[in-house]
């Protein structure tokens, strides 16, 4: 998640999970908070002042003050989470399934459900999620492809497919994919990542 000229990102590996603070270009970690051992960090957005962060199985979500990375309160929820983004009124919950889960932001309950089709058929394995300018972009797990989401239809209405940014001959471990999303709305730049990856890049979109 950029924010303020650097990124907020959210890791998730079982005993090694963060959430931290890192620098644009030089990628160093400038602020970091440990979370519990026994939980995997997925999704992360930011409510005005907060920043919301998911966890994959364990139903327990976390939030924490924007400046210092303070943890403020934990919530929980109901099945997995995935991928997180807010849209200024609700915060948008991906499980791993075709379905978004649309959030109150204060109770962190549900108040909408979302099915995600493409070309007709329902698009599963939605996974890390970013909105941008009225849309929902997604990538699908597993893929390089990172789809925009009508947020009244839930149609797919256009993809990008990045195969060769970072090719598959290129990524030592089967769980290197393609796994983040961000956007500076000031400059309108879009930065994609993945998980184990040692870059992030810069993309411009036509």
């Amino acid at each position: 998640m950029w924010y303020d000229g650097g990124f907020f990102e959210s890791t998730g590996i079982l005993g090694q999970s963060t959430l931290r603070r890192v620098e644009w270009p030089t990628g160093r970690v400038l602020r970091r908070v440990d979370l519990p051992p026994d939980v995997f960090g997925e999704g992360l957005a930011r409510v005005g002042d907060r920043l919301v962060q998911l966890t994959w199985r364990s139903g327990r979500g976390f939030v924490y003050d924007l400046a210092t990375l303070r943890l403020l309160r934990e919530f929980r929820y109901e099945g997995e989470g995935w991928g997180l983004a807010y849209d200024g009124a609700s915060l948008i919950l991906s499980d791993g399934t075709d379905v978004l889960t649309y959030l109150d932001p204060e109770r962190f309950k549900p108040t909408r459900k979302l099915a995600v089709t493409w070309d007709g058929q329902p698009l599963h394995r939605l996974n890390e999620l970013e909105f941008i300018e009225g849309m929902v972009w997604a990538n699908v797990w597993h893929t390089d492809v990172v789809v925009q989401i009508d947020p009244a239809s839930g149609r797919v209405t256009s993809f990008l497919d990045l195969t060769g940014l970072r090719p598959s001959s290129a990524r030592r471990q089967q769980e290197a994919v393609l796994n983040g999303i961000a956007y500076d709305p000031a400059t309108r730049r879009l930065f994609v990542g993945g998980k184990l990856w040692p870059l992030i890049f810069e993309i411009r979109v036509r």
